[in-house]
């Protein structure tokens, strides 16, 4: 089935012409600078063009970050800085707080800011494949596998790298641990939907569905409280929708739970997991009109039109119906005053971050290239810094709308 995933914007960033006139001394050394430019304007189009996949997006991004390092690696292996890392005065905004940007004259804020954009790049990639209408297996494949490099990404960034700026992170800003850990555990959840979807189409157990659900629902729920810190005009919109996926695989995991019970002979046990399956789904119903509502960063949707929404509110009505008429008829149950409770592990199907590391450094850079930039040139007035009416504009990306559903399976 296709899939609805919230996400918001990319981060935007000013132009930068890697121009050292007087500083690059040396054919090698323009050329190393010619290379940056080009290498970085063709990453920057590609966050944008709809027609790009995940080998051109990796290739163009290798690139850029092999010649980049040269800026930030020492050559000798010592424990000593590049004299270039702060060269160059880079600006980026936010995925939360609009077009305001930040601005670090540091190679490695330039390193992490554009592997953040690569990352949410993979997120956006898989959310527009994930909604098409005829979603093929190896589509559901290519999905599940973007969003945990998506992940990986992520993780690499704050554990590696972010660290290592000299100015420390502004709070609610992107590369802060909150938003690293919410995007991180957002990619892993939605990882976990398209795992739900295999499991439920080939009719795999209703225990480990019931499992896999409980554990996804606790996910969107801890991503959620990890933002709850945030100021809720930058966050309330992405906030209600980790609430409302949340609510919808709780909703989930009662309901294949009480089919559980009910295979088990626990018919009374089994309404009562349908009802409280009911409650998170009227839940999520609430909150999909809320995340409609509500403004902020983000995609334009309306979740509880979509068919992934209310094919789920049709199997709770028919499981709940189907476990009170055997009722009726064969087990004359009490149902509980209480739910029960999910104790849910899922031994399968749980999604890991793939692993990330940048790309070895660029065969241009040699100690000779780095020595053909003399940094005594540099004029007094640092014109490598933007110029005070130099905009940072917002890249043009389409808003993800979810297509119609016609209802049809990851065969």
């Amino acid at each position: 089935m296709t899939h609805w995933f919230h996400r918001n914007p990319l981060k935007a960033t000013a132009p930068v012409s890697f121009n050292y006139y007087g500083v690059a001394t040396t054919p090698a050394a323009t050329k190393v600078c010619n290379d940056l430019r080009l290498s970085r304007t063709r990453l920057l189009e590609l966050f944008t063009d709809s027609s790009c996949n995940p080998e051109m997006m990796k290739n163009a991004a290798d690139l850029y970050f092999s010649l980049l390092q040269g800026f930030i690696l020492s050559l000798d292996d010592s424990s000593q800085e590049c004299k270039l890392r702060y060269i160059q005065n880079f600006k980026w905004t936010d995925t939360l707080q609009g077009q305001v940007p930040s601005a670090q004259q540091d190679a490695v804020f330039e390193l992490v800011s554009m592997g953040f954009n690569v990352a949410l790049w993979y997120t956006k990639y898989a959310s527009r494949l994930a909604g098409k209408e005829d979603i093929t297996e190896d589509e559901a494949k290519d999905v599940h596998r973007s969003l945990k490099i998506a992940a990986g990404i992520f993780k690499h960034l704050k554990e590696s790298h972010i660290p290592k700026l000299i100015t420390p992170v502004e709070k609610g800003r992107d590369l802060e641990a909150r938003l690293i850990d919410s995007y991180i555990i957002q990619c892993q959840a939605e990882a976990q939907e398209v795992t739900i979807a295999r499991a439920i189409e080939l009719k795999h157990n209703p225990g480990l569905i019931a499992a896999l659900a409980y554990e996804t629902a606790n996910f969107y729920q801890k991503a959620d409280q990890t933002l709850s810190s945030l100021d809720p005009t930058y966050a309330g919109k992405w906030r209600k929708y980790l609430n409302l996926k949340s609510c919808f695989y709780m909703a989930y995991a009662y309901c294949y739970h009480g089919q559980t019970l009910l295979a088990s002979d626990k018919c009374g046990e089994a309404i009562r997991s349908l009802q409280e399956s009911e409650k998170f789904f009227a839940k999520a119903e609430a909150l999909c009109k809320e995340y409609g509502e509500t403004k902020g960063p983000g995609t334009t949707a309306k979740p509880s039109g979509h068919l992934f929404f209310r094919k789920l509110g049709s199997l709770i009505k028919n499981t709940l119906e189907k476990c009170q008429r055997e009722n009726g008829f064969i087990y004359f149950q009490k149902v509980p005053a209480e739910a029960p409770q999910l104790e849910l592990k899922a031994n399968y199907g749980l999604v890991e971050p793939v692993p990330f590391e940048f790309p070895a450094l660029n065969a241009h850079w040699t100690p000779e290239t780095v020595a053909a930039f003399d940094l005594t040139k540099r004029p007094k007035e640092d014109t490598a810094k933007p110029k005070p009416d130099e905009e940072v504009k917002p890249l043009k990306e389409p808003d993800i709308k979810p297509q119609k559903d016609t209802g049809c399976q990851i065969s």
